[in-house]
């Protein structure tokens, strides 16, 4: 799945604390989890993790997982009242969806369901110094929930996960709420999509030049949907709505993620994509930007809503 942010690099200088307790490199020094250091190399071909160092000097390669930033490690103890399981905020979850392999269209016998969507916890949840989870996810059973204002400002910023959210086939739930936002989703495209899109395809496709180069092999299943990205960015940008099914490049998607098409041909399909999205976006009639004040609108009127609320919504 694509993420909010796509989790970016940690850049060198960045303060980090350790998950894990952790032996130094030179095979010295211990530290225990909660060690303080900061990174000095991030990841990269020869290096698996990255490179911290503590504060006697002794250095460590960790991994992304066993880091977390210094400054979101202060907030912890104020949010992990905050951030129980899954289970006990299914209660405000107001729209529940299918998205992936089994909306797109690509599905298989050993495909996952991916279900997405949004909660809308009350009020006093919310004004709580806790404060609420932006994000709520269980890998075990393939769910992610956004807490609404997350789900919207990721939609304005047309991250792809969000806004197929927004256009899949297979809902499975719509409070009332849910449906209205539905029914205004177009305010959420704009051209914004070419730039989102396109940047994280480019970013995405020199990583897989690389393992070509040093492996002589791509990932094919995340070519496919690199590819299907494209795809779904034209489409929008030419017909002013997001096609989940990929309909008529089922096939070729599928070859691609069988191995059946080679890497040369699946880079000149991404080559010429990028040509037809550069043809979409100049004829596009999509906005500049998406509609922020009607988003805006409709966040304050659910908020409202749940002011007087009980524990249900």
């Amino acid at each position: 799945m694509l993420d909010d942010s796509f989790q970016l690099t940690l850049p060198n200088g960045t303060q980090v604390v350790s998950r894990v307790a952790v032996q130094a490199a030179s095979g010295g020094a211990s530290y225990p989890a909660g060690a303080v250091g900061t990174v000095v190399a991030p990841p990269s071909e020869g290096q698996p993790g990255y490179r911290v160092r503590f504060l006697d000097g002794g250095e460590a390669l960790l991994p992304r997982k066993h880091l977390t930033i210094r400054k979101e490690h202060q907030r912890d103890g104020l949010s992990a009242a905050a951030a129980p399981s899954l289970d006990a905020w299914r209660p405000y979850i107001i729209y529940t969806c299918v998205i992936g392999s089994q909306a797109y269209g690509l599905d298989d016998a050993n495909s996952d369901v991916d279900r997405r969507g949004i909660y809308l916890p009350p009020a006093r949840l919310h004004w709580a110094l806790a404060g609420l989870p932006e994000q709520l996810e269980d890998s075990a059973s393939q769910e992610c929930f956004w807490e609404l204002q997350k789900f919207l400002t990721l939609a304005l910023k047309a991250n792809p996960n969000v806004l197929e959210c927004l256009y899949t086939p297979l809902v499975e739930q719509a409070a009332p709420l849910a449906q209205e936002l539905l029914a205004m989703r177009e305010a959420f495209l704009s051209k914004l999509i070419y730039q989102t899109y396109n940047g994280y395809v480019l970013s995405q496709f020199r990583r897989l030049e690389q393992d070509v180069r040093t492996s002589g092999a791509m990932k094919p299943k995340h070519a496919m949907h690199l590819i299907r990205l494209l795809l779904s960015g034209i489409g929008t940008l030419r017909e002013g709505s997001i096609p989940v099914h990929v309909g008529q490049w089922r096939e070729s998607l599928l070859a691609i993620k069988t191995g059946a098409m080679a890497w040369p041909e699946v880079n000149r399909w991404r080559l010429a994509l990028h040509q037809e999205f550069d043809q979409a976006y100049a004829s596009t009639k999509l906005p500049e930007r998406p509609d922020v004040a009607r988003a805006d609108a409709f966040l304050i009127k659910a908020r409202r809503s749940m002011v007087d609320a009980d524990d249900n919504p």
